[in-house]
């Protein structure tokens, strides 16, 4: 069944509006009709079932029939640090990424990364990867979508990770611990019902310097490797999101 979400405002006791290009999907694209039933989201709380009264051009109007409880998220709150990458690889990260179940998406410039920021063009492209993010968040089903912060500096992300559990950064010269290890702790403390926030931060084409993870290491990230391959820098967000997911029960509950 499809789904959309809706600005909180748009969500009444007994009806709910939609707006804009959804309005437009359903009318246009969909083709849907009065009585065809749909699921919407407020991105926040509040999810239901309702059947469509009216479509009109830039608004379709829809009656609740029932209260759902939001089921769509997982209990692990994984937030994906992504150093810019080339081209369009970063939409394919939060598209990806946001299907896996990732809640939030933080890039960032390292000093490998060769993406020059350009503040001109930065609401344009905020406003891209949020549509992305959007569109990815209701074709998987899920109850909320994941933010997308502006590009960060390297400080300001080495700031942030005292707000986690647990930060980790994929280095491909690690040897030692693999995201299995560091996480055994966080899905004991799951199954008493925490909901942990995690952060992985991903390398640029270059990968991070040996300089760069001395840092992040100092600032509290534990260092993890994925195998022994090397993955490419939109590949190991996925492949270490997915690890989590699975390593806390996310990947096998229905």
């Amino acid at each position: 069944m499809q789904r959309y979400f809706i600005d909180p405002i748009q969500f009444g006791d007994k009806t709910v509006s939609i707006t804009g290009e959804d309005a437009r999907h359903i009318g246009k694209v969909m083709r849907s009709k009065p009585e065809d039933k749909l699921i919407v989201s407020d991105g926040i709380a509040r999810e239901a079932l309702v059947e469509i009264t009216e479509i009109e051009a830039q608004e379709v109007t829809a009656r609740i029939i029932e209260m759902l409880e939001p089921s769509g998220e997982p209990r692990v709150q994984v937030t994906i640090a992504q150093s810019l990458p080339k081209g369009d690889k970063m939409e394919v990260v939060i598209q990806k990424c946001t299907e896996i179940g990732a809640t939030s998406f933080l890039p960032f410039m390292s000093e490998r990364t060769v993406v020059q920021y350009d503040p001109r063009k930065e609401e344009k492209r905020a406003l891209r990867w949020r549509k992305i993010a959007k569109e990815a968040a209701e074709q998987a089903h899920r109850s909320r979508i994941p933010t997308v912060d502006s590009p960060a500096a390297w400080k300001e992300l080495l700031a942030k990770l005292p707000e986690y559990d647990l930060a980790c950064v994929c280095y491909e010269k690690e040897h030692g611990q693999q995201l299995r290890d560091v996480l055994k702790p966080f899905a004991e403390r799951m199954e008493e019902g925490a909901k942990p926030r995690v952060l992985i931060a991903i390398g640029p084409e270059g990968g991070f310097t040996e300089q760069e993870i001395t840092q992040i290491e100092a600032a509290g990230a534990v260092s993890i490797g994925l195998g022994r391959r090397i993955l490419r820098t939109e590949t190991a967000g996925m492949a270490a999101l997915t690890c989590i997911m699975y390593e806390t029960g996310e990947m096998g509950e229905f």
